[in-house]
């Protein structure tokens, strides 16, 4: 089987990738590299593929419509797994447009090649993030998400409108999963544990937001690549496997991947801690534009299609990371 995964020089999109190479799987794997933040890394995680099985990377940038016209045309991909996306919450506030281009332009571009190239099944990210002030726990997809509270998360609703609107009109199998504070090895450096972790091992301070009164269900990369790569399989049929409220016909998915547990911030730092040896310095802050006080996954709808529920806890999934980032730079 023949595969296409955008963002393979990311997090999660270099997790699933080597995971699915190692199958045995075909894997073409596509990426801007763009600078938001350290493409060393991003570099070092395609390093980390070379030798892993057939794996061909593509440097090519969602928003290009001919190039990905041709991809698709060239790659007849059985099935995609679309990860790539600018990330970031707290980023949307300083560069908004990027996130039309490579967002909703992108997603557009990988919706207009499924439909002319007969792709089997689209997997693609959501977030968490679109479930903004929600006040109702754990999260679940049937809660209507019609007020985000950052143009990140606006995007990603949108991404799901558009799919639905795509596999109703053209009857492309698509499921979207919303992703829920990913965690691990090869970590993006824009995330709390990152940041976290780098500042005790430096001894420097870190921010805090809203003063640590925040939760967060934290997941850690193996369990979010198990999840991943078994709902791959699992082909929405019309009308079968859908949460969403409005009972679509569509042969349409859409689920929330996390691990079920929210942690207190302060107990996530305090993990870090014991991890690296080393105390942390908090500077407490106020809550941030565009951020939420806590995330809840109820992801029994997933975990009942998939046979499958997260096993990394966060002490242990703490120490896996700060023992790779001790590694990768030689702390």
């Amino acid at each position: 089987m023949k595969i296409l995964i955008t963002g393979i020089a990311g997090f999660i999109g270099h997790a699933v990738a080597k995971r699915l190479a190692f199958e045995g799987y075909e894997i073409v794997g596509l990426d801007s590299l763009n600078g938001y933040y350290d493409v060393d890394l991003k570099q070092a995680r395609l390093a980390d593929l070379d030798g892993c099985g057939d794996v061909r990377f593509v440097r090519l940038d969602l928003a290009d419509r001919e190039g990905m016209a041709a991809l698709f045309a060239k790659g007849q991909f059985s099935r995609v797994i679309h990860l790539a996306a600018q990330a970031g919450v707290r980023y949307s506030l300083e560069n908004p447009l990027v996130y039309a281009d490579a967002n909703l332009v992108g997603h557009l571009n990988v919706l207009e090649g499924c439909r002319n190239n007969g792709v089997e099944h689209l997997v693609y990210a959501s977030s968490s993030s679109v479930y903004g002030m929600n006040s109702k726990v754990p999260f679940a997809t049937s809660d209507t998400v019609d007020h985000p509270v950052s143009l990140y998360a606006a995007t990603k609703k949108a991404n799901e409108l558009m799919s639905h609107t795509y596999s109703h009109l053209y009857g492309i199998p698509t499921t979207g999963l919303r992703f829920f504070t990913v965690y691990g090895p090869w970590g993006r450096p824009d995330m709390a544990p990152f940041k976290f972790t780098k500042a005790l091992l430096e001894g420097s301070p870190i921010q805090v937001f809203n003063h640590g009164d925040m939760q967060r269900d934290f997941t850690f990369i193996d369990d979010i690549v198990e999840g991943v790569v078994r709902i791959l399989n699992v082909v929405p049929e019309p009308g079968v496997g859908n949460e969403a409220p409005d009972a679509s016909t569509a042969p349409y998915s859409l689920y929330n991947i996390g691990n079920g547990t929210p942690v207190a911030l302060m107990d996530f730092i305090r993990a870090i801690e014991s991890a690296t040896g080393c105390d942390a310095k908090c500077d407490f802050r106020p809550m941030q534009p565009g951020d939420v006080p806590r995330t809840w996954a109820d992801a029994d709808a997933l975990y009942r299609v998939i046979g499958y529920r997260p096993q990394v806890c966060v002490e242990e999934g703490v120490k896996r990371f700060v023992d790779w980032y001790r590694g990768f730079y030689n702390v």
